[in-house]
């Protein structure tokens, strides 16, 4: 893996990071603990340095784990939290029902004071390294939340300031008030939006960005069987994306850049985390995982290294099989 730097602040990683939403069990059919643990602690073995997560990913389930396997290895990591969502006020905008419980959009300057104390206490952590607003609320003045961020900067609660599921013209406005070091948006090989609207800027302002879902749910780790099922509360099971129609499209997709595959030697869910971090719009492609196995996986996609024509062919593979499925 590639060691980058996270915008101007200092601070360094990998170009691959862990994401724990899976790991709060919520939208993903449920969880296991002890393998969760063991993942987070693979990924420290495995060279992984940032991990990120946020207390809505199971109402702090995934940051309690968080702060279990970083027990007695805290300075090995990189961790990013969030804050925005929230369920011990009725301020801001509903969003949704979590396990029963309301939680809504607010980044109110008390809320994210509230906030930062119970992810400290979660994660078992005195400081934050990258703190981001999870998603944006539109009852908050801008100015409001970055002085409350500041301020916790300010303490040293917290070492660098991101923002996530934001529109370039709410960056902009971040900006004018303090200094962003970091975005976290949606980026895959089918996500690729952002590109166009906010890596420009990013750039302009040395931010980096850290792409989540890059597997897109797993709909890009290989071949899945049309006939699969998902249960319980699994996102998977009502999006569109994961149709038997558009998984015969993603086999096609998986076969005409099986060459590529194979003569790297790695697996089609290492290939597409290559493809990330190589195409040159994200600074860390954070992958999910749940087991130990699935972590060390994904950390090994760092040793793959694509030319310009494995980038090339893969993006004319998409082009003909996964059209339908692109943003």
């Amino acid at each position: 893996m590639r060691t980058v730097k996270l915008g101007s602040s200092g601070i360094e990683c990998q170009d691959i990071g862990l994401g724990t939403w899976a790991m709060g069990g919520w939208m993903w059919g449920g969880g296991d603990d002890a393998a969760a643990i063991d993942a987070i602690r693979a990924s420290l073995d495995a060279g992984v340095r940032l991990i990120d997560t946020a207390p809505a990913y199971g109402l702090g389930r995934a940051e309690t784990l968080v702060g279990s396997a970083l027990s007695g290895r805290r300075e090995q990591a990189v961790i990013a939290t969030k804050c925005g969502l929230v369920w011990h006020t009725r301020q801001g905008t509903h969003f949704f029902d979590e396990e029963g419980q309301a939680v809504y959009r607010y980044l109110g300057r008390e809320a994210i004071f509230h906030e930062i104390e119970q992810s400290l206490t979660r994660l078992r952590t005195d400081y934050i390294d990258l703190y981001i607003t999870h998603w944006q609320d539109t009852t908050t003045p801008v100015a409001e939340t970055m002085d409350a961020l500041l301020e916790l900067k300010r303490q040293g609660k917290i070492r660098a300031i991101g923002v996530s599921n934001v529109d370039a013209p709410t960056l902009t406005e971040y900006l004018r008030h303090g200094p962003v070091d970091a975005i976290q948006e949606r980026y895959s090989l089918i996500d690729r939006e952002i590109e166009s609207t906010l890596v420009p800027l990013c750039r302009q302002h040395d931010i980096a960005v850290l792409g989540y879902s890059s597997l897109a749910l797993g709909l890009l780790a290989g071949p899945i069987d049309p006939q699969r099922q998902f249960s319980g509360d699994d996102q998977r099971q009502g999006n569109p994306r994961f149709s038997a129609e558009n998984r015969e499209k993603l086999n096609a997709f998986f076969a005409d850049i099986e060459p590529v595959r194979a003569r790297l030697q790695c697996s089609f869910a290492q290939l597409m985390i290559a493809w990330t971090t190589a195409c040159g719009s994200v600074t860390v492609a954070l992958c999910g995982a749940r087991t130990a196995h699935q972590a060390i996986e994904n950390a090994r996609a760092g040793a793959v290294t694509l030319g310009a024509d494995d980038v090339a062919r893969i993006d004319g593979a998409a082009d003909r099989h996964l059209g339908a499925l692109m943003s």
